[in-house]
Formats: structure tokens, sequence, C-alpha cells
């Protein structure tokens, strides 16, 4: 017998009256993506991947990462990760054992303030950052004596690599909006910051997540092709040869060599050739610090999801709307922008009472609106299709990768917050996955499975694999020599100090 399919509350719309019953046909048609058009988007989706390679203004960036190998499981060594998300900030100490594909790891988690998103100072961020590691250091490592640890960070934001230890920030993403900083290497104030406070660290790889996704669990399953992640952001990665990317013919490197690409598809369709675009996401876009960027992620990422929720809420409860929805009830948390989430979705898909008892407090509680179970109802629906488009179309990325480079069978290693929580994500991308392709068997033969941990345990294993070409004298995509090169030991005092 095959699986049986996660059940889903769907309640009854018996007593729902005829014009919120209309209204959620019309929802119903705005938002659902029927099989047909999943082919149509991973089509379109082929070609700007393909384009992205062929030039550097590519409607998709297609960025090389100089990530050149995947791991073979007999990595060793302890090394530092830093993860800058969206949400937050992330560092681990990662140490690769003997044990074939085996780690341990340590870390810490700290929260990114809002404020520093938007900070007039960029060194405002950098010096955060580096603070962070210091505190992390000093926590772990008081009273030792510590070689000079290599880092790999990774910098969440579409970026241009020429080289893995180098990274030009393209444009910021996931509600950053930082001046003075897109166009210009990370790597140096953020380097600076570090050495400012004599830390024992050596930054020698900047890493996207998705690629770190990628390596990480590729680490522990060879069938892995891609990492991607359906989080804050949404955006893929997979191995290329240097042959199939006439951007980098330059380079003079033969055609066989592999290199991993960020693609940073989450701007797919930037022109809105293909893509279901509602009044909403309209919306979305236009308030947006990017007006005209990342159309497709702004369909789909967990910084937005909530985002339309609201706003067809704020447009069905306008008094010309006329369907009496929240009436007489104040709704001033309602209209205040981004005042909720993808977790606040999620809330109410895992409502299990046929009543939605716990989506009618989850309402009264963070908006005081006091709803009625007509209303309730159509609250539920949209939040399902809400969600749902969200998981169709970002797996035309998944396949669309898949068709251009003729992998019919393998793993794509997923991370991100939207995926690990939200409910029926993984089941609503497999189901468009096989409308996609057709497929009837009982198994699927393209899996989107739970990572290893991409940002931590991935950038770890990327910084392993550049000392290991740097000792072989593999220096292509290595801007800096210096930083390879053996430096003395610090001292951190019993009070967390930094000591020379």
């Amino acid at each position: 017998m095959p699986p049986r399919r996660t059940p889903s509350r769907r309640g009854s719309l018996a007593d729902v009256p005829k014009n919120l019953l209309d209204q959620i046909k019309e929802l119903e048609r705005q938002f659902t993506v029927p099989g047909e058009k999943l082919k149509e988007i991973t089509d379109h989706w082929v070609s700007e991947l393909e384009k992205g390679l062929e030039k550097d203004d590519g409607p998709i960036p297609q960025n090389p990462s100089w990530v050149m190998a995947f791991p073979d499981g007999n990595e060793t060594g302890t090394y530092l990760a830093l993860d800058m998300g969206g949400t937050n900030l992330r560092v681990c100490e990662v140490t690769l054992v003997e044990e074939k594909g085996e780690f341990d790891i340590i870390q810490s988690k700290y929260r990114m303030p809002e404020e520093l998103k938007t900070t007039d100072d960029q060194e405002e961020l950098w010096n955060y950052i580096a603070d962070c590691v210091q505190q992390f250091i000093a926590y772990h490592h008081a009273g030792e004596t510590m070689e000079p640890l290599p880092m790999g960070f990774t910098f969440s934001y579409p970026a241009t690599q020429n080289a893995i230890d180098h990274g030009v920030l393209q444009r910021w993403t996931k509600g950053f909006d930082i001046a003075g900083v897109e166009g210009t290497d990370v790597v140096i104030p953020f380097e600076a910051a570090l050495k400012k406070r004599n830390l024992p660290v050596e930054l020698t790889c900047i890493v996207n997540d998705t690629v770190g996704t990628m390596i990480a669990t590729a680490y522990t399953d060879p069938t892995v092709r891609i990492g991607h992640i359906f989080g804050t952001g949404c955006n893929a990665a997979y191995i290329d040869n240097i042959g199939h990317i006439p951007k980098l013919k330059h380079m003079g490197l033969a055609d066989d060599v592999p290199m991993a690409v960020n693609c940073e598809y989450g701007s797919f369709d930037n022109a809105h050739k293909v893509l279901p675009i509602t009044p909403y996401d309209r919306i979305v876009d236009k308030e947006s610090p990017r007006p005209g960027q990342q159309a497709m992620e702004k369909m789909t990422a967990g910084l937005y999801l909530g985002e339309i929720f609201r706003l067809v809420l704020c447009d069905l409860s306008a008094p010309n709307a006329d369907l009496g929805l929240f009436k007489d009830q104040d709704l001033k948390h309602l209209q205040k922008q981004y005042s909720l989430d993808s977790s606040f979705l999620s809330m109410i898909e895992e409502d299990p009472f046929e009543n939605l008892s716990e989506t009618h407090e989850l309402f009264k509680k963070q908006l005081s609106i006091d709803t009625t179970k007509p209303e309730l109802e159509l609250i539920r629906r949209l939040a399902e299709l809400v969600g749902t488009r969200a998981a169709r179309i970002s797996h035309c990325g998944v396949a669309a990768l898949c068709k251009m480079k003729g992998w019919t069978e393998c793993h794509v290693g997923a991370d991100g917050s939207v995926f690990t929580r939200y409910p029926h994500f993984k089941q609503r991308g497999a189901q468009a996955l096989r409308e996609i392709f057709g497929w009837t068997g009982r198994k699927d033969p393209i899996e989107v499975i739970p990572s290893e941990d991409g940002s931590g345990v991935g950038a770890a294993l990327i910084a392993a694999l550049t000392q290991k070409r740097t000792e072989e004298g593999i220096w292509a995509g290595i801007n800096d020599r210096e930083r390879f090169r053996k430096k003395p030991a610090v001292k951190i005092g019993e009070d967390g100090s930094i000591q020379s």
C-alpha cells in the first residue's frame, strides 16, 4: 500500500454565507497553480538558468562559488562556521572526525537585531558579528591557547565570487538594506573587524547557504545533486562543469572541472512572464526595499507569506469590500505591515479542531480580533492557499535544475524554516514534482530530503575542502594565499579576553 497522506482538517463550509463562499472561490482562482502552469513555469525557469550561465547579467545570476568538489567523507580537522541568516546569526565549531561522514558540533545562536538590517553605518553590522564570534570563543575556549581556526562564512545573499575567499554583494535581500555595501567585497570589512579583536580565526571561504546545504548533505548521501533553502529566502545550488558555464571560459580551466553554482533564483521571472502574480504580490513588491527584484522569492519565501496573507485580509475587511469581515472591530494590529510572519500561517494550518478554536484564540491574542466561525473557515482556506502556492512554485526550481542537467533520479538536500516547520510543505512540494514529471510509481525518483546542517557543517566542510586543495597546490579561485599560511597561536584568558 502507498503511504497515507497526512490528514488535514478541512472543516465544513455548510454554514458559510454565500458572499464569503464566493470570495473563497475567488481566492482559490487567484492562488491555485494547476499542473500545466507548473510545467510552463518550469520550462521558462530552465531557459533563465541557462541564460545565467552564459553571461553575468542573466535574469538568474548563476554565481560560481569556487567550491570545486564534493566531500568524500574522509575530511578531518576542526573548523569554525559563521552563519549570517536573515533572522539569526550562528557560530559553530565543527570537528570532522576520523569516522567517515561523522562530525561533532558545538554552536551558539544570536539574534540579528532588526535595527542593524537598515543601519546607516555598515561597521555596526560587522562589529556586531565579530563580537558574537569573540563571545563564542571566550565561552568555549577560556584559559586555552588556540591555533587559529579556518572559518567558513555563510553569507546567504547574492554575491559575485571571483574567488572563494572573496564576495561582492550584488544586492541585499531578506529585509536588509544597508547603504554602502552593495558592489563591495564584504570580506574586507568583516576581516578587519575580526583582526581588530585579534581573534584566532582565519576567514578561509565565503559560502552561500544553498552551497553549504548541498555539500553537507552530500557528505553523508552521495546521491545528492542539489542544495535548497526554503526559509526567509528561496534559493538553490548545484554542481556543474566548467564546460557548461560559458561565462567562465576565460578562466582557461578544463571543461570537466566541477564548479558549484549558487543560482540565486529568487530573482526568477522578474519580468513577470509566467508567474501567476496577484494584486497582493504586486503590493508586496512595490512596498519592498527592492521593487522589481526577487519576484519568485516574494511569492514563496517565509519573509513574505505572512504579509501576503495579511494583505488579503486587509483587502477583504475593507468597508468597500462589502463582505462584513471582522465587522465593527478594531483592525489596527492587522493593518500594521509585516505584523504576521509565516509561523502565524503555520499555526492556523496546524489547528486540529473542527471549530478552529486555536485559530480563534490566535486572532484574539495577536490581533485583538474576535472571529466568527465562517470567518475562521475563510482564514483557514486562505492560509492553505498561500502555503500551497509557495510549495508548488518553489519546487518548479528543483524540477528546472533536474531538467537542465538531465537528472532523472537524485536527492535534493533541503533546509530552512519553511521546509522544516511549515505543515504539509514537503508533501505539497512532492506533489508538484509528480505533476511536472508525470510520475505514477510508488517512489518518487527525485526526492527533496532534510539536509544536514548546511550553513554550519557545510561551511566547515567547504573550509576543509579549500584548505585541502591549497595543500595540493591548486590555487584556482583563491584570492589571498597569505590567509592559508600558518599563524601563531593566541592565548584566551580565563575571563575570555584575547591575549597575543
